[in-house]
C-alpha cells in the first residue's frame, strides 16, 4: 500500500469520526468532532507511543538486566538498527508467555521496539533477529506513527459511536442510532485492518533485507503463529485496538476475536519471504526450518 493510499484511509477514518459527530450533535457536533480529531492527532504524535507501551505492560531494558539472553537480544537489536542506518531505539520487554513484538514511536529518532518474554524464550537468536529487523522496518518506513494514530482513532470512534445511541440527534429513531453504534466501529476496524495488513508485507520485505536472511523471519513467523493461537495475551485482550501494531495478531488465542484479521495470513507472508530469499540468492536451510537451537533460546 502506497503512502497516498494510507493517507486516504486515515482521511476516511477522520471523516467517519466527524460523521458520527454530526449524528450526535449536528453541525456543532461536526465542529467539535473535528476539533477533537485535530487534538487527537497532535496528542498521538507526541504521547501515544508512551501510552501504548504502558498499556501493553512493556518495561524498558536497563543496565541492571544482566541475563545473557537479554544482553544478546539488546546487542543484536542495536546492531540491526545500525545496519539499517537507524538511530538506536529504546528496547522494551513485555512479561507474557505469548510470543509477539511491536514497534512504536513518532519517528526513527524517537522509536521503541518491544518483544515479549514468550518470544525470547521460544525463538532462536537468528529468528529473534528477523523479528526485530521487521519491527525496525516499521520504524524506517514510519509505520509506527501511522499505526499509533490509527489505534487512537479506532478506539475513539468506538467510544463516540456509543454516544450516538443515547445522545444522538433524532433520538426517536432508535434503529438509526443503533446501526451507527454497531457499524461505525466495524467500519473503523476495517480501515485499521486494511492499513495494517499491507504495512506488514512491506515490513516483512524490508526486515528480511535488514537482517540479510528472509528464512529467519519466515521461521519465526511460523513459530509465533502457533504460539499466538495457543496463548492468551491478557494486555492485548484488554486493549484490542492495539492489536494491529503487533507482528502477529495477539488476539488469536480467543476464538471470538477471529471475525476480522488485523494481519495477512501467515502462510502468505512465509511464501512471500521464501520468494524473496530466492531473489536474494539466499540458500534454503536444510530441513523444514532454519538451524535449531542447541542449548537454550540463545544457544
Amino acid at each position: 500500500m502506497g503512502t497516498m493510499k494510507t493517507f486516504m484511509l486515515l482521511a476516511a477514518m477522520t471523516a467517519l469520526f466527524m460523521a458520527i459527530g454530526f449524528v450526535v450533535g449536528g453541525t456543532i457536533g461536526v465542529m467539535v468532532a473535528f476539533g477533537i480529531a485535530a487534538c487527537m492527532n497532535v496528542f498521538s504524535y507526541w504521547n501515544a507511543d508512551k501510552i501504548v507501551l504502558k498499556m501493553q505492560g512493556a518495561k524498558e531494558v536497563t543496565d541492571q538486566d544482566r541475563s545473557a539472553m537479554i544482553r544478546t537480544f539488546v546487542g543484536d537489536t542495536k546492531a540491526l538498527a545500525e545496519a539499517a542506518g537507524l538511530p538506536e531505539p529504546k528496547i522494551y520487554v513485555m512479561d507474557t508467555p505469548q510470543p509477539n513484538a511491536f514497534a512504536t514511536g513518532r519517528n526513527p529518532k524517537h522509536s521503541a521496539v518491544a518483544a515479549t518474554t514468550g518470544l525470547l524464550n521460544m525463538l532462536t537468536r537468528e529468528e529473534a533477529a528477523g523479528v526485530m529487523a521487521h519491527e525496525l522496518a516499521h520504524v524506517q518506513n514510519r509505520d509506527t506513527l501511522t499505526m499509533t494514530i490509527t489505534a487512537t482513532f479506532a478506539g475513539a470512534i468506538g467510544m463516540l459511536a456509543s454516544f450516538a445511541m443515547f445522545f444522538g440527534r433524532g433520538r426517536n429513531n432508535i434503529l438509526v442510532n443503533l446501526a451507527i453504534m454497531i457499524f461505525a466501529p466495524m467500519a473503523a476496524g476495517l480501515v485499521q485492518m486494511a492499513i495494517s495488513r499491507s504495512r506488514e508485507y512491506e515490513a516483512d520485505k524490508r526486515g528480511a533485507e535488514i537482517c540479510g536472511n528472509p528464512y529467519w523471519l519466515a521461521s519465526a513467523l511460523a513459530k509465533i503463529d502457533r504460539g499466538a493461537r495457543s496463548t492468551v495475551n491478557r494486555r492485548a485482550e484488554e486493549n484490542p485496538a492495539m492489536a494491529h501494531m503487533y507482528i502477529m495478531n495477539p488476539l488469536a488465542g480467543r476464538r471470538g476475536d477471529k471475525l476480522f484479521s488485523t494481519h495477512p495470513a501467515t502462510g502468505n507472508r512465509i511464501e512471500a519471504l521464501h520468494k524473496l530469499a530466492a531473489e536474494m540468492g539466499v540458500p534454503a536451510p536444510e530441513g523444514a526450518a532454519p538451524a535449531r537451537r542447541a542449548a537454550g533460546p540463545w544457544g
